[in-house]
């Protein structure tokens, strides 16, 4: 069962949008010794949909091996076409990853049938563990908890990315009432002290992760043992974060806010930009109540 703070790692690049492998392993490095318990590599926050096919997949083989089974690493697998998915989630499982992500096919729209099709074709292709991730802000399409209920039933997909609403996650903790194997995390840093707090998540995938994350696990960790006050108390110090990373698209803020604190160069790939000035008011201040800068 997946459980815990999981980053939603950024993919560091240099000024020209080349992969910094350094500072990736860099990143890695200090990600385990703060404590996050996995490694989500190259999802949304990691750029997938610029990163070319050999470094979608170089990435996560070499986040496998510089995390060298030490937490799990989550592998980013999703596409829009089932075949490419399949492909990527062959390429992690030869590559040793623990799991994979699996976002709702974007732009294409397919009903539920599709997307129940669609997921248990990955499922049945490769013998690793599945993730759904339902982020419909981004993928104009909703997966819903009765197709997530029957899809459950297939035996290596372990779980969901539920990155939408509150209310949804409480739809989907009494379709999977404790104790469940099937794991909840929220995709959404802003309520998941909440949700954690209600006994409706079993973790997070967080972007905030990405610059604190020993608040991020401490945080979850308090909440799943029932320790309420402490996990709100934790999460009113870095509550502006999580607005500020969203103050533009992910994740142009939380790439400055790392170039800010020194542990990443200013790469992002087209058609993303460097984080607006003005919204760079807004994450430097963030970063300062946070007492992170």
């Amino acid at each position: 069962m997946f459980t815990g703070s999981m980053v939603a790692l950024v993919t560091p690049m240099s000024a020209d949008g080349t992969i910094d492998w350094q500072a990736l392993e860099t990143l890695i490095e200090w990600q385990i010794q703060q404590g996050t318990d996995a490694i989500v590599s190259v999802g949304t926050t990691g750029e997938s949909a610029t990163l070319s096919h050999d470094e979608h997949k170089a990435v996560i083989r070499f986040s496998v091996e510089c995390v060298n089974k030490r937490v799990p690493v989550i592998a980013g697998a999703g596409a829009n076409a089932t075949k490419e998915a399949i492909d990527l989630t062959f390429s992690a499982y030869q590559g040793g990853c623990d799991a994979t992500l699996q976002v709702v096919p974007y732009y294409n729209k397919p009903p539920q049938s599709g997307l129940y099709r669609h997921f248990s074709q990955i499922a049945q292709s490769v013998p690793l563990p599945l993730l759904l991730y339902n982020v419909p802000g981004r993928t104009s399409c909703d997966l819903l908890p009765e197709t997530v209920v029957e899809l459950a039933k297939i035996k290596n997909i372990v779980g969901i990315k539920e990155a939408s609403t509150y209310e949804r996650l409480e739809i989907l903790r009494q379709h999977f009432p404790r104790p469940s194997n099937f794991s909840i995390l929220c995709g959404e840093d802003g309520i998941s002290a909440r949700a954690v707090c209600s006994g409706l998540i079993d973790g997070v995938i967080s972007v905030t992760a990405n610059i604190a994350p020993k608040q991020m696990h401490d945080l979850i960790d308090k909440g799943l043992k029932g320790d309420e006050s402490a996990c709100l108390a934790l999460n009113q110090s870095i509550a502006t974060l999580h607005e500020a990373m969203f103050t533009q698209t992910n994740p142009m803020p939380v790439k400055w806010a790392l170039q800010r604190m020194g542990k990443i160069d200013n790469g992002i790939r087209l058609p993303l930009v460097e984080l607006d000035e003005e919204h760079q008011s807004i994450v430097e201040k963030a970063l300062q109540q946070a007492k992170i800068l």
